[in-house]
């Protein structure tokens, strides 16, 4: 009997769980340790524990702070939404601490992680390590699915652009609590040095789905291949629209319209065409230029100062563009915790390094500043 219990329960599982993702963690909360967690994830880290950031007086109070789980509805959260992995995570977690760093009212920030089900680093453990981080941090982590996208991918420019987690933004209407109907999404190579309420109070107007920076001086033609211009059909698609590149990193997303449009379906025909034809060659951005470009509420390019990672080949330094600065991207190959470790930073890695909690760096710079200053004596006692 017992051995048919358990067999009854899997299958419920099978069918009664959400087919994207499974919600495992919210917060603030206790940290759980499974198997080890501790060792565990104390090889991904380890991390310094984050100050502590409270809203200021001016900030409208918390609903039911003592159960969140019920109060991610709250009117007066901000919701972002990030993806997390063991790759990334490092800049994952300055992500989140530039945002909290700067946020007007940082305990009204709810983030929403996303995290491959079958990371090396499992799920769990990543929630884990982002509470050892970020004790008071509200939070909650989905189990992404990856089976639900693995075979619309096709090959890409790079390989990095190729991981299943790339693509979980198109499944954030399926993913996310039904409560949440607005969430802005964060690629993991950012830092915000700006309030993230600045951000999050962008008006779709109209129908807009999303709003994003957009680049209207870039050669949109370039994002697609002859196999596309050259069919009889499919330019046809975009005809009547004024579409313009957008990076999809930084995304304000209306998840209302967005259920109701169906637009994960739209993305996914467009990456079936894909398999059959080749109509592109980066991974997960030319669908979403296809459905939203030249319906796009055009944000400040501020809030997007992207290419810092420089092309998908050699990950070249850049600078920035002109004009005022509220998120930095390191979007292309190369990562600025990469650079730095292996001692070849570009200069505007270093305006990233303030937000960095990876505890390895940190004892690196105390022990260099310990020579410094041992040198210094060393001098003076000449």
């Amino acid at each position: 009997m017992r051995s048919n219990a358990v067999v009854l329960a899997a299958v419920l599982c099978l069918f009664l769980l959400p087919p994207f993702a499974v919600g495992i963690r919210t917060g603030p909360g206790r940290i759980t340790t499974v198997n080890g967690g501790r060792n565990a994830f104390s090889k991904l880290g380890p991390f310094m524990e984050a100050p502590e950031y409270r809203n200021g007086k001016e900030c409208a109070s918390l609903v039911n702070r003592e159960n969140f789980v019920s109060s991610s509805n709250d009117p007066s959260l901000v919701h972002i939404a990030m993806t997390l992995d063991s790759e990334y995570l490092r800049g994952s977690i300055a992500a989140v601490h530039s945002v909290l760093r700067h946020a007007s009212c940082p305990e009204n920030v709810f983030f929403h992680f996303i995290a491959a089900e079958f990371d090396s680093a499992s799920p769990r453990v990543l929630s884990q390590l982002v509470r050892s981080t970020f004790p008071s941090l509200s939070f909650k982590v989905y189990i992404f699915r990856e089976d639900t996208v693995i075979n619309l991918i096709s090959s890409s420019i790079r390989q990095a652009l190729e991981n299943p987690l790339n693509y979980a933004r198109n499944y954030l209407g399926d993913i996310l609590d039904r409560s949440v109907d607005r969430v802005i999404y964060l690629d993991s190579d950012v830092i915000v040095v700006d309030d993230i309420t600045k951000l999050w109070s962008t008006e779709l107007t109209g129908t807009r789905v999303i709003g994003a920076p957009e680049y209207c001086h870039a050669n949109f033609t370039h994002y697609f291949t002859s196999n596309f211009w050259s069919d009889p059909v499919l330019p046809g698609q975009i005809s009547g629209r004024t579409p313009c590149y957008f990076n999809t990193g930084v995304m304000v997303m209306d998840m209302v319209r967005w259920r109701e449009g169906s637009y994960r379906e739209k993305l996914e025909k467009w990456m079936q065409l894909q398999k059959k034809m080749r109509i592109y060659d980066l991974g997960s951005l030319p669908p979403f230029l296809l459905v939203f470009g030249g319906n796009v509420e055009a944000i400040d390019h501020r809030w997007n100062q992207h290419g810092l990672g420089g092309d998908n080949i050699r990950g070249s330094c850049r600078s920035l563009h002109p004009g005022p600065v509220s998120l930095l991207h390191w979007s292309g190959k190369g990562k600025p915790w990469v650079r730095l470790d292996e001692k070849r930073a570009c200069p505007l890695d270093h305006l990233w390094e303030p937000y960095d909690l990876y505890k390895h760096k940190i004892e690196r710079v105390k022990d260099q500043a310990l020579l410094w200053f041992a040198s210094l004596s060393e001098l003076a006692d000449d």
